[in-house]
């Protein structure tokens, strides 16, 4: 929905607490305004649900204009529940725009998403499985929902993880994680290391990271890392990190190896 802003108490400050409000503080004789203007409206269009547009003249509403700290424009202010959550000003082009709001606009499954992490936190990635297919329907591009399902999956079905991590590669926020789904991915399918000491122990620390161990599975990797780094081109660190990553930097288990790994790469 795109509107002028008649009552910004009502129109702006009301209306954020059910949906976003985007307001384009801009004017009659702004120039920029009048190019990023068809950008905000198409992209209101293409994300409908998602936010309104609500546009608001600074001529006519200089009171408003002040209030907010306006002192150029073109000027976008993203409203939610009555608060100015985020902005910038300048005819930015479509894609950076685009970029902005991806970020900027909560996303609408935020509250399924929240409830998808607190049960892979728990193990209970079947659960999460389902409810993550489900949001997947109605939000196929979604690369978090794509990155959390490739996160569940991955012991029971790594190949799948993989092909779905390769799909929310292109969001460099998701790029540690992706990376951690490959290499365990990796582990999950390795054959042929050879019969050494190092090797057996490391296909013993690949067995307990299969059935999720990790404590077991990290004491193995980091012992390796102290004997054959040029193992599996030096897997063991590898597998560490990735399993630090996808179970979290705060997560007790990781913490628990964080010193332990460290030592080892400096031996």
């Amino acid at each position: 929905m795109v509107y002028d802003v008649k009552d910004f108490s009502q129109d702006v400050i009301n209306r954020s607490g059910k949906i976003p409000v985007l307001v384009d503080f801009w004017a009659e004789w702004c120039g920029p305004c009048k190019m990023l203007g068809p950008i905000l409206e198409k992209l209101a269009e293409k994300y409908e649900g998602r936010f309104e547009l609500a546009k608001l003249n600074t001529d006519e509403n200089q009171d408003i204009a002040v209030q907010y700290g306006i002192r150029g424009i073109p000027n976008v202010k993203l409203f939610i529940n009555g608060e100015v959550t985020d902005e910038f000003t300048g005819a930015l082009p479509e894609s950076k725009v685009e970029q902005w709001l991806k970020k900027a606009i909560p996303d609408k499954n935020s509250a399924e998403i929240d409830k998808v992490k607190e049960l892979i936190n728990k193990g209970e990635n079947d659960k999460a499985s389902v409810l993550l297919k489900k949001l997947l329907k109605s939000d196929p591009e979604n690369s978090e929902l794509k990155l959390l399902l490739a996160k569940a999956i991955l012991f029971d079905d790594p190949i799948t993880s993989e092909k779905l991590a390769a799909e929310a590669e292109h969001n460099v926020q998701n790029s540690e994680l992706v990376d951690s789904i490959r290499t365990i991915a990796h582990l999950f399918s390795l054959n042929g290391i050879g019969g050494s000491d190092s090797a057996v122990q490391y296909k013993s620390a690949i067995e307990e990271l299969k059935r999720k161990n990790f404590d077991l599975a990290l004491e193995k990797f980091i012992d390796i890392i102290k004997t054959d780094r040029n193992l599996d081109n030096d897997g063991a660190r590898k597998a560490c990190i990735a399993i630090f990553k996808y179970l979290g930097e705060e997560n007790e288990i990781s913490l628990r190896h964080r010193r332990d790994f460290g030592s080892a790469l400096y031996i």
